[in-house]
């Protein structure tokens, strides 16, 4: 197997020996210290009670937007204080992994107020990855103007693989990355589909005229790349502005790609994964001449969400690394890179227990990490 594709599996018992909790007792403290490769880290707990919170956008004044999957939106405090719920927040279908997902303020929010949020819209059959636009009211709590701007074309019944990261370009484009739906899965391959698919939109839900399939007949032209499977992780790479995602696996197979325009990434033809209950192999194998390698996949999965790129100053060592958060595995995972390849792989806070459902570099250059266990903020920081 080339490198870039190479599994982690023997990293794990060496990356948990070499980070351990300090601080002893199972119940997490307001603070608790860590050991990692570049040093000690504290891990503080910012704000609590959360309902199964889903991702965090920092405003310009320090203060940051949270999701909570059942359909709330409520702003965090500079001291870690919970407001009550934002009005007016379109109805989700919030079942299963659906609900209230990702949110990000526009580029120019400091002048317009804008922000932009995705979500399972219910509809009668089902429901749908949509996105919306609004102006935030902070004085009010409150949504206005809420628009929304994009809907998945298809609504299959089901509860799982919404997706949904919101990730704004250099240029001000959207993108928007989208689940399979779980049983609709042979449509990611579909170019008349939004299942499986990034698709690229301005903020009014038009779409650019230099996306990859602008022209081509029976295609939508909001695509921007294809063959996906359940993208919970989206960012930038700061050097070179490409889009960097992860997607689930089915029991293996979870993977990191560089999404490029008009490219296919294989799911469900393609794929290191396994059906659930027989185990069987998925697709015709693990690549084709068409189809995109990632850049690093991960057997067994450990079913990522969040991604973020470090740039700050706080962990000097950690600059250029990639963070990806895990649900099943319960860490943050501290990707190591040369060039566009993984190099190492480091197993952070899989001592905590929890499912990291978000990671985020603040603007203050600390790591943020949304617990869903606990329904909580944490922030990591160099111990002293």
């Amino acid at each position: 197997m080339p490198k870039s594709n190479r599994s982690f599996r023997p990293l794990l018992l060496a990356s948990m020996l070499a980070s351990s909790v300090l601080l002893s007792g199972t119940t997490f403290a307001r603070d608790v210290v860590v050991r990692t490769e570049t040093g000690n880290v504290k891990v503080t707990e910012f704000a609590t009670g959360l309902d199964t919170p889903w991702s965090i956008a920092f405003l310009p004044d320090g203060r940051m937007l949270v999701t909570e999957r059942p359909g709330r939106m409520r702003v965090v405090g500079t001291d870690g204080s919970l407001s009550a719920p934002i009005a007016r927040v379109p109805a989700v279908h919030a079942r299963g992994q659906g609900g209230l997902l990702d949110v990000v303020p526009s580029p120019s929010f400091a002048q317009d107020g804008l922000i932009v949020f995705s979500y399972a819209e219910p509809t009668q059959r089902g429901a749908r990855t949509a996105v919306a636009r609004a102006r935030l009211d902070l004085e009010r709590l409150e949504l206005r103007e809420v628009q929304r701007i994009f809907a998945q074309n298809e609504d299959p019944s089901g509860n799982q693989h919404f997706g949904s990261r919101l990730v704004f370009a250099a240029d001000g484009t959207l993108f928007v990355t989208l689940g399979d739906r779980g049983g609709a899965r042979e449509r990611a391959q579909a170019l008349d589909s939004h299942i499986g698919k990034v698709v690229r939109i301005a903020l009014d839900g038009s779409v650019p005229p230099d996306n990859p399939f602008v022209g081509r007949a029976g295609v939508l032209p909001e695509i921007w790349s294809y063959g996906h499977r359940n993208i919970q992780g989206a960012a930038l790479h700061p050097q070179t502005g490409e889009l960097w995602t992860h997607e689930h696996g089915p029991q293996g197979g979870d993977e990191i790609n560089r999404a490029l325009p008009g490219l296919n990434y294989g799911w469900p033809e393609v794929t290191y994964g396994r059906e659930y209950v027989t185990g069987r192999k998925i697709g015709q194998g693990s690549s084709r001449d068409d189809v995109e390698p990632p850049l690093l996949q991960w057997t067994p999965s450990i079913a990522p969400s969040g991604m973020s790129f470090y740039t700050g100053e706080r962990f000097p060592q950690w600059k250029g690394n990639v963070l990806v958060g895990a649900l099943r595995y319960q860490l943050v995972a501290r990707l190591v890179l040369d060039g566009n390849e993984v190099r190492h792989e480091e197993r952070l806070l899989a001592e905590l227990g929890r499912r990291i459902r978000d990671v985020r570099q603040g603007p203050d250059g600390y790591v943020w990490v949304v617990d869903e266990s606990e329904g909580r903020i944490l922030r990591l920081e160099p111990a002293q």
